[in-house]
């Protein structure tokens, strides 16, 4: 699908690494983008406050990379989901995976050279980017402790990686309780994002009656090209160009 015009009537989630940052070896090598955060408070300022970033990562890492930019998120998948107030809803800490998994999971790793474990406060995540393979052996061990009919946990893949997650929460719940708020009713909703965790995300935004966007069909798979989109965006609603440069950083 062509990425339409941004105008006043859509509200904006945005997936972050492989949709507004490029992939990295590692998720701590990631570069964001100089001009980034300035473009994202442009376009939060065109649309009113009707943007959100929907990611993987928690919260924190989210506020990190982006800083100064601050706005309406989802972490873990939609475990944590922050409103414009700050409210925030957060999966219990008694639903989070057992510190026993966690263990097991690093110890496992110890023995897979490449193969890394990121632990998060509900999850976790085994990225075999570094070992591909491997990729056999980390998802045999991540079935080991999650069968496919698990009542509370389920196995999320994603680039080189499988998550360890809770069934209750994904992107697409937590679409639907931004599109609850004040900032994002009645509006259309367009979710960007690059893999199979965004789906979801996706799926929700087009029941609601907006567009999904992969960036492999409608961006040539390049996050460059998801941040020149937004930065036409972000000059079409404000009425102006912006001084920002949202160009390639790769790492």
């Amino acid at each position: 699908m062509t990425p339409p015009d941004l105008d006043r009537t859509f509200a904006l989630f945005l997936d972050l690494d492989g949709t507004l940052l490029e992939i990295a070896a590692t998720p701590e090598q990631v570069v964001v983008s100089p001009g980034l955060a300035a473009l994202l408070t442009e376009l939060s300022r065109g649309l009113d406050g009707a943007l959100a970033i929907v990611s993987g990562r928690p919260l924190g890492q989210i506020d990190r990379l982006l800083d100064p930019f601050r706005s309406s998120a989802a972490g873990e998948h939609g475990a944590a989901v922050r409103f414009a107030d700050g409210t925030l809803e957060e999966l219990s800490s008694e639903l989070a995976i057992p510190e026993a998994w966690r263990d097991s999971l690093v110890a496992a790793a110890d023995l897979l050279p490449g193969v890394q474990i990121e632990s998060k406060p509900h999850g976790v995540v085994v990225h075999y980017r570094l070992a591909p393979h491997l990729g056999e052996d980390v998802w045999r061990l991540a079935r080991s402790l999650v069968a496919d009919d698990h009542p509370r946990f389920h196995l999320l893949p994603a680039r080189e990686a499988v998550e360890i997650g809770a069934r209750s929460v994904s992107k697409g719940a937590a679409v639907e309780r931004l599109m609850e708020q004040a900032a994002f009713r009645g509006r259309r909703p367009i979710f960007v994002g690059d893999d199979c965790t965004d789906e979801a995300g996706m799926e929700t935004a087009r029941v609601l009656g907006g567009i999904g966007l992969r960036v492999g069909e409608s961006f040539g798979g390049d996050p460059a090209r998801v941040r020149g989109w937004l930065l036409r965006g972000a000059e079409q609603l404000n009425g102006r160009p912006l001084r920002v440069a949202p160009g390639r950083t790769a790492p």
